[in-house]
């Protein structure tokens, strides 16, 4: 076992941009608001020629167990319980507060070997607060600045002190996965003429869950993993980061990715919401199937729309959960009618795949994982170009491309150059005249003679260059 690091104590002394420095990216949102940060986030760290796992925590407040903030505080407990060392931080600049006595108390009554952290240590005014750090009595505080990059040495030394050079260098070293890009749209492929690979069911998954706030995404997830690892409530817009955790569904590898709540873009309000709709797009362009949880009781709304919309763009594998499955009465005829209103609002993913859930009580989660696992099957589908042409051949002469401008296009070839979602590119006489309609009839008969329902599929039209284009004519 590696070495875990939990980063503890009051609201805004700079835990979560000491976490960012020691992961080497900025993944926990950083802000001057108190609070900003609520769920704890865990992820692979290293400082010099330390490996370890660090936990980016909220700040420990005084409150009822019932209330937000003791529910916060129950998720940095758990966090506690989970690490070998604990970084306790204070803000050298504004001194010691009655919360860093308590907090202290707390925290040594964990048994745990404890680093006492000076931070924002760069200001001449943090002398006074580092001396009164050691009124404490949890040893030497090491004075760093996280925002600068100041002091790390020291505080790599202060870990191996605490912990042992044998417990802060046993790391085994594990392999990095694969990132897509985010540049990268889809996956190339080599040989169009090759026959489609077989899919590999046991290659890990990544897993975005969107929705609207208080659709019920961080219940859900609780469910999954069994356990309450997610802050959740009654309150909406709880989750303010993307928060990535693992999950083995039926032996098979998971990465979920819990996602603030998408408002309407005229709701957005304040730089700290604006930087958690921001995580969550980037969470979706990362993610290979993305779960859309709608509230059962109140669907389709048009920010649902919209937020299915934008998944599609993105070109992810979308799947719809209806949550709150058991406050539905009439399930049979409400079930008929969300499929029914699925495929009328979102024409666009013909086939779109619609599961009932309940994150309240667990109900439907192996049904929406192995739609789940079906529709990430489809978005990584191949077609050879011979078949592909012999499609293309049938089709056009059962409905050949209309005339434009008098002239008749010609739709002469097909091949597919990518997959995640799939994309195909056909050569026809004049691309730029090819109707849309004409375009959506393609689709749809890609769709349905290569049983491709519910994914985006891009297509796109060329033309091949005239070998005589430009020679003057001979006499």
């Amino acid at each position: 076992m590696g070495l875990t690091i939990a980063i503890v104590g009051r609201p805004n002394v700079g835990k979560s941009t000491l976490f960012n420095r020691l992961v080497g990216q900025r993944l926990a949102l950083v802000d001057d608001t108190p609070g900003v940060t609520r769920d704890r986030r865990r992820h692979e760290a290293r400082l010099m020629d330390l490996r370890f796992d660090v936990i980016d925590t909220a700040g420990l407040e005084e409150a009822k167990s019932d209330s937000l903030e003791g529910r916060m505080r129950a998720q940095t407990k758990a966090a506690i319980d989970e690490a070998d060392l604990i970084l306790f931080v204070l803000d050298a600049k504004s001194g010691m507060t009655s919360s860093d006595l308590n907090f202290a108390s707390l925290v040594r009554k964990s048994g745990k070997p404890i680093v006492l952290v000076a931070n924002k240590s760069e200001s001449k005014q943090a002398t006074a607060g580092f001396y009164e750090a050691w009124s404490l009595g949890l040893g030497e505080p090491c004075p760093i600045s996280a925002e600068h990059g100041l002091g790390l040495q020291d505080l790599r030394d202060a870990i191996v002190a605490a912990v042992g050079r044998q417990k802060a260098f046993d790391r085994t070293e594990t392999g990095k996965q694969n990132r897509q890009s985010d540049n990268e749209f889809g996956e190339k492929i080599d040989d169009p003429e090759a026959e489609e690979p077989a899919y590999d069911p046991t290659k890990p998954l990544r897993i975005a869950i969107v929705g609207r706030p208080n659709a019920g995404k961080s219940t859900l997830i609780n469910s999954m993993l069994g356990q309450d690892r997610l802050l959740t409530g009654p309150e909406a817009g709880i989750t303010r980061d993307s928060i990535s955790v693992d999950w083995q569904w039926r032996g098979r590898q998971i990465k979920l990715f819990d996602t603030a709540g998408l408002r309407r873009k005229s709701k957005v309000e304040g730089k700290l919401e604006k930087l958690s709709v921001a995580e969550t797009l980037r969470a979706i362009r990362f993610a290979e199937v993305v779960i859309i949880v709608l509230d059962a009781t109140i669907p389709f709304e048009k920010q649902d729309l919209q937020i299915a919309d934008l998944v599609i763009r993105e070109g992810r594998a979308p799947v719809i959960a209806f949550n709150k499955w058991d406050l539905i009465d009439n399930r049979q005829e409400t079930l008929a009618r969300l499929h029914e209103e699925c495929a009328r609002l979102l024409p666009q993913v013909r086939g779109l795949r619609a599961v009932p859930v309940s994150g309240e009580r667990g109900e439907g989660i192996d049904r929406l994982m192995e739609n789940v696992e079906m529709i990430h099957r489809i978005w990584n589908r191949r077609v050879s170009t011979g078949k592909l042409n012999r499609w293309l051949a049938e089709i056009t002469a059962y409905h050949p491309a209309p005339a434009v401008s008098g002239r008749r296009l010609k739709v002469k070839y097909i091949t597919q150059i990518k997959t995640r979602p799939p994309v195909f590119v056909i050569s026809c006489s004049r691309p730029e005249a090819m109707p849309q309609s004409y375009l959506r009839y393609l689709i749809n008969g890609l769709r349905d003679s290569f049983d491709m329902p519910g994914v985006p599929i891009r297509l796109t039209m060329t033309t091949s260059d005239n070998p005589f284009a430009g020679r003057a004519k001979k006499r």
